[in-house]
């Protein structure tokens, strides 16, 4: 049966979770995303921009961000890791007249380019790019959700993650310590795994980058 590979970054490198079509379904995490990518999948959606703009704020982000506010950072750029430190970065593209980088995206920057060396357009046609709070807005009706912080967020999200067939999330979360492992990590790779095996819409609005990449949010 294929397998769904759902994908989020945390501090010490990846969590992945599989689903396949008859609902059997695990987690695994690495320090990088060769091994994760590796296990044979028929589609992948993964937590972190894919296309990148030298400029500006991708047209997807802002789509995204009027739907589910501020958990779409904005400012991903292809650059974006030539530069030492945030200030830096944000005083030259202030000078050249752009717009800068939140410090959200600044933190996530090594990420963005661990995904961006090993993106290609034909890797793009089974790996893509998701956002867990849209998936989760869509699977909800479009509608927002408690904040992911707060218990009652919390319980919404497993719950729809239960019913679209990760009944072990819960078990899983009592097995993640002393992994580095976030809670709303493994929650969100589950969340792009449902993705990658349901999703049938985008945001996009754009043409590709300057590395052929498409620039779109699936959900």
């Amino acid at each position: 049966m294929p397998n769904y590979l759902g994908l989020d970054g945390f501090r010490r490198g990846w969590v992945a979770a599989w689903i396949d079509d008859r609902g059997d379904h695990s987690f695994d995490y690495s320090s990088g995303l060769t091994r994760l990518l590796a296990v044979p999948h028929a589609r992948a959606m993964i937590d972190m921009p894919i296309g990148l703009k030298t400029s500006g704020y991708r047209v997807c982000d802002l789509r995204a961000r009027e739907l589910i506010g501020p958990a779409v950072f904005l400012g991903a750029r292809r650059d974006l890791w030539m530069f030492p430190d945030m200030p830096t970065a944000n005083q030259h593209y202030r000078q050249n007249g752009d717009k800068g980088v939140s410090s959200q995206l600044w933190n996530i920057g090594d990420k963005i380019k661990e995904v961006d060396d090993v993106m290609t357009p034909l890797r793009q046609k089974t790996i893509g790019e998701a956002h867990p709070e849209l998936i989760f807005w869509n699977l909800a009706g479009e509608r927002r959700l408690e904040p992911k912080t707060s218990a009652a967020g919390r319980e919404q999200r497993l719950e729809f993650l239960e019913t679209r067939g990760f009944t072990k999330v819960r078990k899983w979360l009592t097995q993640r310590h002393g992994t580095g492992i976030g809670r709303d990590d493994l929650i969100d790779a589950c969340a792009c795994a449902i993705a990658a095996r349901d999703s049938t819409r985008c945001l996009d609005g754009e043409d590709p980058d300057p590395r052929g990449l498409r620039m779109e949010i699936n959900y």
